[in-house]
């Protein structure tokens, strides 16, 4: 699975601080701290028909990554989502439309990691592109990584930050094996999570997903549970290992990005048929189609022409 370039994006706008700017000619200070040291924190955002689907939640988790960081500074809801629309409008941007949300410390008087050089900032970055779900509908392919996904006592996963070297390097592993993503295991060998997205495997017609000890609280993975909830399946949180994983009746990964998509092998054994999303897994990818539809705060009213 590898992204390709949308035509549709070649003139896109970007807004950094309120001002737009064509793609090509965007740009932040190399003495920012997203550049410094990966200092900053991020959400991504999908908007269909006009409507972002839990843009509450993710700023909420933006803002209490940035608190935790102890940025002095932080930009209310109400600003960032009138930069939102803002961008949204410039580009006629209605529906299929994936935003990635940043928020860094801001620009440094000099060179270093210490704080108290951020003197102007923070930075706000809205980055709108037309893009569907990334992993289209046919499933993935997993491998397991060497790299393990860090625990609360090496850096908090409740830190939605920018540094993603961990899972860069875990993306490289799966690329090299021909795969499509690659799951990360924690420092006790549980599954965490996989270089991108959050991990659920079915068995016995049980729903299970880690426990977010290792990683993040994912929105996506939080409207699958609720979903599990109101539609009375079976499911629990729980610490989770490969094994329980391999002789899974089904799989499938969650994230803003690729919505749900289901997974059919792992370190080359097949999940379920290897070939089809299973039933369990399909309902929940209509029953989350259907959510999506009914919900989500309106920025747009109507469709560009």
């Amino acid at each position: 699975m590898l992204q390709t370039f949308d035509p549709r994006n070649r003139d896109l706008l970007v807004n950094i601080n309120g001002v737009l700017i064509h793609r090509d000619r965007a740009g932040i200070s190399p003495f920012d701290s997203a550049v410094q040291g990966g200092d900053a924190v991020w959400e991504g955002l999908r908007l269909y028909n006009g409507r972002v689907f839990r843009l509450r939640e993710h700023l909420d988790r933006l803002r209490r990554s940035a608190q935790a960081l102890a940025f002095s500074t932080i930009p209310s809801h109400e600003s960032i989502i009138a930069e939102i629309k803002k961008t949204f409008e410039a580009n006629r941007m209605y529906d299929g439309v994936h935003t990635r949300l940043t928020l860094t410390r801001g620009v440094k008087i000099t060179s270093g990691m210490d704080p108290r050089l951020n003197q102007f900032g923070p930075t706000l970055i809205v980055l709108a592109e037309f893009k569907p779900p990334v992993y289209g509908t046919k499933g993935i392919r997993l491998i397991t990584a060497s790299v393990r996904r860090p625990s609360p006592d090496v850096i908090d996963p409740k830190i939605h930050h920018c540094n993603l070297i961990n899972s860069i390097l875990a993306k490289i592993e799966a690329n090299v094996a021909g795969a499509d993503d690659a799951v990360m295991l924690d420092n006790h060998g549980f599954l965490a999570e996989t270089n991108a997205t959050h991990l659920f495997v079915i068995e016995g017609g049980v729903v299970r997903t880690s426990r977010p000890v290792a990683c993040p609280e994912g929105i996506t993975r939080a409207v699958v549970l609720e979903l599990c909830r109101d539609h009375g399946i079976p499911h629990e949180e729980r610490d989770l290992t490969q094994a329980e994983a391999y002789r899974a009746d089904e799989c499938f990964c969650t994230g803003t990005m690729g919505e749900l998509v289901p997974v059919h092998q792992l370190d080359g054994r097949p999940i379920g048929d290897g070939q089809t999303a299973g039933p369990i897994t399909q309902r929940l990818i209509t029953l989350f189609h259907q959510r999506v539809a009914q919900e989500g705060e309106r920025l747009i009213d109507s469709a560009f022409d």
